[in-house]
């Protein structure tokens, strides 16, 4: 009985957080970030990814609030992701997700430099992944040692395993953090649009197998995104 309340009460807090999503008025989805001066300044913002796919399985929620709020977004990713010799066709998906998630093809930049080492991801990369995290080291070196001062940069935080596949539930404690911190130092961004996640990573097809699948439906991360100043 006492496992049947329990089951019963994560499946409606898990109703009710979807309905945040898709039901609240926009007035309660509206966040302040990029966005804190009484007129609106279109931004340019640089989104950095290390493979074809984190894109979508990441920053869904953080493309989502950029490109429906007219922010020039523009994505480079450090690799072709051809560690199984699909580098071309991993290539060509990031280009069509890119394009459901209403990113111009033309803003979409891919790097394979043999020479390259992969150096925006927090300093644990959502997955521990060591080049998730070498990116992060990059943009933060680039950011403290030769960045103009009017260059802002952000992190994906990372959360530990319980809140990462929580689901939509997670929207409730990533608001919670962010409030509780100096404002202006982290926001937290939902998907308003979930699905469109979906339906982006389903372009990477040579990737589009069941747990990644099973990440997509349940990972918090296709519903929000907490981001982090970087200092």
């Amino acid at each position: 009985m006492g496992w049947m309340v329990i089951i019963i009460s994560i499946f409606v807090v898990w109703v009710a957080s979807l309905c945040k999503i898709f039901l609240a008025p926009s007035s309660q989805l509206k966040s302040t970030f990029l966005n804190e001066g009484p007129a609106f300044h279109k931004r340019n913002v640089l989104l950095v990814v290390a493979h074809p796919d984190d894109e979508s399985m990441f920053f869904s929620p953080t493309i989502s609030y950029l490109t429906s709020r007219g922010h020039n977004l523009y994505l480079l990713c450090l690799s072709v992701g051809n560690a199984d010799g699909m580098g071309r066709i991993r290539k060509d998906e990031l280009y069509r997700a890119c394009a459901v998630h209403k990113v111009q093809l033309q803003q979409v930049k891919v790097m394979d430099h043999p020479d390259l080492q992969l150096v925006t991801f927090d300093s644990y990369g959502v997955s521990g992944h060591c080049n998730h995290r070498d990116v992060h080291y990059g943009v933060r070196k680039f950011v403290h040692d030769s960045s103009p001062r009017n260059v802002e940069a952000w992190e994906l935080a990372s959360i530990n395993i319980l809140r990462k596949y929580s689901g939509p539930l997670d929207i409730w404690l990533s608001n919670l953090e962010s409030v509780q911190h100096s404002r202006g130092v982290m926001h937290c961004l939902l998907n308003e649009n979930p699905r469109k996640s979906f339906l982006a990573m389903a372009e990477h097809s040579s990737q589009w197998v069941w747990f990644r699948k099973l990440f997509v439906s349940f990972s918090s991360y296709t519903y929000v995104n907490t981001l982090r100043k970087i200092k």
